[in-house]
């Protein structure tokens, strides 16, 4: 049986294009794998066919799960068979003939292969079989011609390439700011929208964490602010139960990626925004006059080193070592703060050479965010620490501090910790 679609036609390059829309019944019935279309070799077919990977039930999720789901369009490959055209004429006001409207017939014996959006295609087809119901959703599409010889076949081998090449996954600076689903993301706008807390500058908007020597604004990038709530939501989910795409319980902090894909109630996201605001307070509170719009961040981050908030290689550990004491004791972050001598608060300190800061290069020392993480610890609940974290730690601090003996280690990093003059 036939079926006949208003479309519209259109041309880029050397295609000819038609877009249109079919329904998820459509598609599951009329839009098959690619088998022989690009290739010859059955190995090269398969390769493509084993290229579909188990990302397709997240998308049956999405769509079943999210109200207001959408899709980019599918691009679809029309070949064999007897596809017609049927324009439909039409006049704009100064009485132009358009003839780019009309309607195509796909008679039963076409066949169709996706160029663009095997994921899309394999999710629909599992949605409509999860919740039949959904049969009649519309998806839009766009067709274009293909042939089984050799030139058509290197044609549309190209346009597949470019297409799936050249697509980028969705920035993590993009979900911050626009994901409805992730509730990390909310958070962290709602504290940036609602808030005081970080008033013009405050937040360094960087593809990456560094922040700039030139910088005297901000407290920290946007990428470390994210990364940072994203700790804190472990108190919030470190009970829930979480399951993943494979009807698998999901253990651990592992649940925080699936957890995330999903938007949880309102209730649990003011509850979790209110956390993320507490952790925040806590550190602009501990910053006299940070709370100003047009006041430089000062010392708290020059050439001498700083505080170790104002660093994202030092303020992600805290964030980490903070979740691990909240989770065990019921302290608010401002006492987990106070817990830290306040001559170790910056990174000049001498516990900190060659660990955060490079005193005599005047620069950040990088890859040492779990050192750091585990002396913060050591240093503010070092009961938390485990035999095999403390002698992870005392072993890099031989290596930073050229020292073999770990009695010398142990009790110079607590002579240090006391505030002793001379160790």
């Amino acid at each position: 049986m036939a079926i006949k679609i208003p479309a519209i036609r259109s041309k880029i390059g050397i295609w000819f294009y038609y877009v249109s829309s079919l329904s998820f019944e459509q598609v599951a019935k009329f839009v098959r794998p690619i088998d022989d279309e690009l290739h010859h070799s059955d190995l090269l077919s398969g390769m493509i066919q084993r290229s579909i990977t188990s990302n397709y039930k997240s998308i049956a999720n999405y769509i079943e799960t999210q109200e207001e789901r959408f899709f980019n369009s599918l691009i679809l490959a029309v070949y064999d068979g007897q596809p017609k055209w049927n324009e439909i004429r039409t006049q704009d006001e100064n009485g132009e003939d358009n003839y780019n409207l009309g309607i195509i017939t796909l008679t039963d014996d076409v066949k169709i292969f996706p160029v663009d959006g095997q994921h899309r295609v394999a999710g629909i087809k599992k949605a409509i079989e999860d919740n039949p119901d959904m049969k009649a959703e519309r998806v839009p599409v766009i067709f274009i011609g293909h042939s089984t010889d050799n030139v058509g076949m290197q044609r549309t081998r190209r346009m597949f390439s470019t297409l799936n090449r050249y697509a980028k996954p969705v920035s993590l600076r993009d979900i911050i700011a626009l994901d409805e689903d992730d509730v990390v993301a909310i958070a962290s706008r709602n504290l940036i929208d609602n808030t005081d807390l970080f008033v013009k500058d405050r937040i360094w908007d960087s593809k990456n964490k560094s922040i700039p020597d030139s910088n005297k604004m901000a407290l920290t990038s946007i990428i470390t602010y994210y990364e940072c709530n994203k700790e804190l939501l472990w108190l919030h989910i470190k009970d829930t139960r979480v399951v993943g795409l494979d009807e698998n319980l999901i253990r651990g902090r592992a649940k925080i990626n699936e957890y995330i894909r999903h938007r949880p109630s309102d209730e649990m996201i003011s509850t979790f925004t209110q956390e993320c605001k507490a952790f925040w307070e806590a550190i602009v509170n501990k910053c006299p006059g940070i709370k100003e719009e047009n006041t430089t961040v000062g010392t708290y981050r020059d050439d001498n080193g700083g505080l170790l908030f104002f660093r994202p290689i030092s303020l992600y550990p805290f964030a980490k070592a903070s979740v691990r004491i909240k989770e065990n004791y019921n302290k608010t972050y401002a006492q987990i703060i106070e817990s830290i001598p306040e001559e170790l608060l910056w990174i000049q300190n001498r516990l900190w050479k060659k660990i955060i800061w490079d005193d005599m290069a005047k620069k950040m020392v990088m890859g040492n965010a779990t050192q750091i993480e585990l002396m913060l610890l050591y240093i503010m609940a070092p009961e938390l620490l485990n035999a095999k974290e403390k002698q992870k730690m005392i072993n890099n601090l031989k290596s930073i501090w050229d020292e073999t003996d770990e009695n010398v280690i142990v009790e110079r990093l607590d002579s240090i910790i006391r505030g002793d003059k001379y160790v």
